[in-house]
């Protein structure tokens, strides 16, 4: 019988493209047919599932976070699968906010690895392939009622679109992952709306006019109706603390004149209001959901490491802002609810995401930065980010911890109770932020 650490040995003996540095995004290597092939040694369970979609560059993950809280306060048995993870590999694969057990993740995947092992298949499968199965594995034998879908970097060739859902739903779309999808927002959208199937209606969140265009084209040739927040559903803000905010929303079927996010940002306003209108438009296919549990979902809905406060005294800020758009979106946040505060921030970024946008937005907020690097074969050494915020923010104070640990012990030193540290520049440093904290607040208790 495996051991848990056995398994997560045998899911990362795959390959793995979220760590790999230098791989190779052939189109014609990534297929849905090997997927399919997958799906078939172990019972093809993705036909079995009621499905909601998500695709999208940034607010993906929180969108189906919070639709989930909602469906999940409706009394519905809802899975969630997202990635990546920020602790926990298992956080991947969760039901109604629990995550999948370890004895359940080495039950399922060695039930997949026999399947696998006493087939003709020769095919090469992916680490996140594989996760993909799982997840499908484990809700179909847990008869979920619902499952809420994020893809991975894409969506015309991600694993998880194998699924017909009941709705897809396209968050923002902006510069990222532009080797791979594209150098222009028209051609990361082309790869975002490959989610769009006949038949199924669309959701989208406010898009630039040439993405728009490219999710208006495919909705008419898949002959589905398109929705809009920002048009068909409407929402407006009316009060925010440094942690939570209220808002006024109008979807497609009702009005909801008071609701309560705690979640910071008006770009998660943007994520709620997409999630609600999703939640509405579902009612086509015969889920309904009581305005209440709309109202407790969003109230409840937990989504760690996006402008989380870990503390107040100082301020200490993590985030997961990993491209220009999410910066900016982390920047507004900084300069409405902090202005006159001084900030020490902690960046940690991945060679392969646009470093320049993300130090041009950010650094200039900073009055000290500390650079870290974090624990992948894809990290950029601080010294090269040294560099980029050199040529576009002049001079300020740089010091660089290649320890984590250690960056927040020097950010901590360095700050006073009413000074701000924000740490943010990938998935990856706020899970190993989050973790540092956990576990410091066990060794308190």
């Amino acid at each position: 019988m495996w051991s848990y650490k056995e398994a997560l040995r045998y899911v990362d003996s795959f390959v793995n493209y979220e760590r790999e540095e230098n791989f190779s995004y052939d189109k014609r290597f990534l297929n849905l047919k090997r997927m399919e092939r997958l799906l078939g040694l172990i019972g093809n369970p993705h036909q079995q599932l009621k499905a909601i979609h998500i695709a999208g560059t940034k607010g993906k993950g929180s969108t189906a976070a919070i639709i989930t809280s909602i469906l999940t306060a409706n009394g519905l048995k809802v899975g969630l699968y997202t990635s990546p993870h920020l602790i926990d590999p298992r956080e991947r694969i969760r039901i109604g906010g629990k995550l999948i057990s370890q004895e359940e993740f080495v039950h399922f995947l060695s039930q997949m690895r026999f399947r696998l092992e006493n087939s003709s298949e020769q095919t090469s499968f992916t680490f996140f392939e594989i996760y993909t199965a799982l997840a499908f594995l484990y809700f179909s034998h847990q008869r979920i009622d619902i499952a809420v879908l994020e893809t991975g970097m894409g969506g015309r060739l991600d694993a998880t679109n194998v699924v017909y859902p009941l709705l897809a739903v396209i968050t923002q779309i902006s510069f990222d992952h532009t080797r791979e999808l594209g150098k222009d927002l028209a051609s990361i959208a082309r790869e975002k709306s490959g989610i769009i199937k006949e038949g199924v209606t669309v959701l989208t969140s406010p898009q630039d006019r040439a993405a728009m265009k490219v999710l208006e084209q495919a909705a008419r040739e898949k002959k589905t109706e398109l929705y809009k927040v920002g048009k068909d559903i409407q929402f407006e803000r009316r009060g925010s603390t440094s942690q939570t905010q209220t808002f006024y929303l109008e979807t497609t079927k009702r009005t909801y004149p008071h609701l309560v996010l705690p979640l910071a940002g008006i770009h998660q306003l943007i994520n709620a209001a997409t999630a609600v209108g999703a939640i509405d438009l579902i009612e086509d296919r015969g889920i309904f959901t009581s305005s209440e549990a709309v109202r407790k979902g969003l109230k409840e809905v937990k989504w760690p490491g996006r402008i989380e406060t870990l503390s107040t005294e100082p301020f200490f800020i993590v985030d997961c802002a990993h491209n220009g758009a999410s910066a900016q979106a982390l920047a507004n946040y900084l300069k409405e609810k902090f202005p006159r505060k001084k900030i020490i921030l902690i960046l940690g970024i991945l060679r392969n995401k646009d470093v320049e946008s993300i130090v041009r937005i950010l650094c200039p907020l900073a009055d000290k930065i500390i650079l870290t690097r974090v624990d992948s074969p894809r990290a950029l050494p601080p010294e090269e980010t040294e560099k980029a915020i050199v040529k576009f923010c002049g001079k300020k104070e740089i010091l660089i911890e290649k320890k984590i640990k250690n960056a927040i012990l020097c950010a901590q030193d360095l700050a006073c109770y009413d000074d701000l540290i924000c740490t943010t520049g990938s998935v990856y440093l706020a899970g190993e932020i989050l973790k540092y904290q956990r576990k410091k607040e066990k060794v308190c208790a």
